[in-house]
């Protein structure tokens, strides 16, 4: 299973995020971190993705010729202009139009507000994310074992 992780500025919920991930999984999944400047990126990579793409022009080519299972991102990574600016049309528009499980990390900042998040604390939301994840490797699992053939 490979997980894009897409953030920006200091990739602080990136980076956050990325360090639970691999805890719970370690090898069983891929790491992409998708940094929409070089300070986003490394932070990633030094919290443990596995390979990293910086700015539009890389963003862009991985989420054009490799779709993720999934990507994880604040609730910026939608629009243009999100992350204080940081995401471009191009990315907004290639990460709406992915055909993949979007996990989107909801922020009440820039008068966004998402009702039933509110008293979600970071932890509750990453373990909420972990969760479904973990239930997706499951039914991975449980369609590799019935597509295989018997001994």
């Amino acid at each position: 299973m490979v997980i894009a992780v897409l953030d920006g500025l200091g990739a602080g919920i990136g980076r956050e995020f990325i360090k639970r991930l691999k805890k719970e999984f370690e090898d069983k999944i891929k790491v992409v971190a998708l940094g929409t400047n070089k300070v986003a990126m490394q932070n990633m990579i030094k919290n443990g993705a596995d390979v990293g793409y910086c700015g539009e022009d890389e963003i862009v080519y991985f989420l054009t010729n490799f779709v993720p299972d999934a990507i994880v991102g604040p609730i910026g990574i939608l629009s243009c202009g999100g992350i204080n600016g940081e995401i471009t049309a191009k990315i907004a528009h290639l990460v709406f139009s992915l055909e993949c499980k979007k996990y989107i990390i909801p922020l009440n900042l820039h008068g966004i507000f998402i009702p039933g998040t509110v008293n979600l604390s970071m932890k509750e939301i990453f373990s909420l994310i972990i969760d479904d994840i973990k239930e997706s490797l499951k039914k991975e699992d449980e369609q590799k074992t019935l597509s295989s053939p018997s001994s």
